[in-house]
């Protein structure tokens, strides 16, 4: 696996000098809810990283939901966790929400290279049989990351509807089938989808541990996308998306993130 790792190799790991793990629980409902977790129990030596706040950037009438942070606020809060360009970084969650891919691509989008989602999160971790911790350790040193913008990671509005019908390009949606189809929509204001946008749900990568499912399986479902000139994700708002982003880069595909996602797109009168 090119993306993530086990909880065996994390096991043998854990006490690596230049190894961070960050704790990326959240709930987009309850801005709350991931400090909550964390402090009932999480990783040994983790650090934690809220989804709404250092993640995510305030939404205004465009962007979505929850647009990327400024650039030097991320670095800083990056920084703050100790976290240089060289650090192995392990990302977990509980796969409520794919905050920990969603980090992970954040951390590629500025340059950094090594870092990982914990296969099956923090459930799967304990399921093993290891310990958990309530201890908060300070970080014992600032990182000092170098910035290097990776900008073919992600794209936007404008493109999307330059290319969506484009036959070379395939536009992922990664939401449940009920919000792409628009029989349900519980959160953003209009229901539906992106016209021309094919429907991969992100958690029918998953086993029943959470744990994702073999290439061969991974290959088959996203067969549509090899031989794409480009292949574009999208969610809600940016952040199960990238579950889909790494799936697809474990077969070797290289996505792009629409990051504003489906609570951006319909903030354009033309696109509803």
């Amino acid at each position: 696996m090119k993306n993530f790792v086990t909880t065996y190799w994390l096991k043998k790991h854990i006490e690596d000098a230049n190894l961070i793990i960050v704790d990326c629980r959240g709930d987009l409902l309850d801005e709350n809810y991931g400090r909550r977790v964390y402090e009932q129990g999480h990783l040994k030596g983790a650090k934690f990283i809220n989804l709404s706040k250092q993640l995510s950037s305030a939404a205004g009438e465009h962007g979505g939901r929850n647009p990327l942070p400024e650039i030097d606020d991320f670095k800083n809060t990056i920084e703050g966790l100790g976290i240089n360009n060289d650090t192995v970084v392990v990302a977990y969650d509980e796969y409520k929400i794919a905050g920990a891919a969603r980090f992970c691509w954040m951390l590629r989008h500025i340059g950094h290279q090594c870092n990982y989602v914990l296969d099956g999160g923090i459930d799967k971790w304990i399921s093993d049989e290891n310990d958990i911790s309530t201890d908060e350790l300070e970080v014992s040193k600032k990182g000092d990351f170098k910035i290097s913008i990776n900008e073919n990671l992600k794209t936007n509005m404008k493109h999307i509807n330059e290319v969506k019908l484009n036959p070379e390009t395939l536009v992922i949606d990664s939401r449940t089938e009920i919000r792409y189809s628009g029989k349900n929509e519980p959160i953003d204001k209009i229901a539906g989808h992106i016209k021309g946008a094919l429907n991969y749900y992100w958690k029918d990568n998953l086993n029943d541990d959470n744990t994702i499912k073999d290439i061969s399986y991974l290959k088959e479902r996203f067969k549509n996308s090899f031989g794409k000139k480009e292949v574009i994700v999208y969610c809600g708002s940016g952040i199960d998306a990238a579950f889909n982003f790494l799936a697809l880069d474990e077969i070797d595909v290289k996505a792009k993130l629409y990051v504003g996602s489906w609570s951006d797109w319909i903030t354009y009168k033309k696109n509803i």
